[in-house]
């Protein structure tokens, strides 16, 4: 039966909606992943996605806010960005020319990521990247 079950761990962490939140959020990322060997790559996904909330929807506003998600599992890591909302556009990844200085954060979290998701609700926009675990990974944190 082990072969079907999954050990799965989930943290979340709200941010009020000031560009320094940017730091802690990717200092928290470090914090849990430790070691991990996509630590990197899971700083810089949250990275941008926070900044984006910030940037383009009402979590960049006095009151707003922005919500990170960790899951992780044995064979997986999604991290999920909610924003507050507001937004005349959705999320969507861009090709900019080389003299562009944005617009090129979704492009990057989709390149790094194995599957890349946005979900709008009636309260803002849920984006999600995951990363599949390399085979030859240090087991992954341990559930209890």
């Amino acid at each position: 039966m082990d072969e079907y079950m999954s050990c799965l761990r989930v943290w979340g962490l709200s941010c009020p909606g000031f560009p320094e939140e940017i730091g802690r959020a990717r200092r928290w990322v470090r914090e849990i992943l430790g070691e991990q060997p996509y630590v990197d790559e899971a700083v810089l996904i949250v990275s941008e996605l926070g900044t984006n909330a910030l940037r383009h929807t009402a979590s960049g506003e006095p009151s707003g806010a922005f919500h990170v998600v960790l899951a992780l599992s044995k064979h997986a890591l999604a991290i999920s960005v909610t924003d507050d909302g507001k937004s005349d556009t959705s999320p969507e990844i861009k090709h900019p020319g080389s003299e562009a200085t944005q617009g090129r954060g979704l492009d990057m979290v989709s390149l790094l990521a194995t599957h890349f998701d946005v979900r709008p609700s009636s309260h803002g926009q849920t984006v999600t990247a995951e990363l599949v675990m390399p085979r030859s990974a240090p087991g992954s944190l341990p559930c209890s």
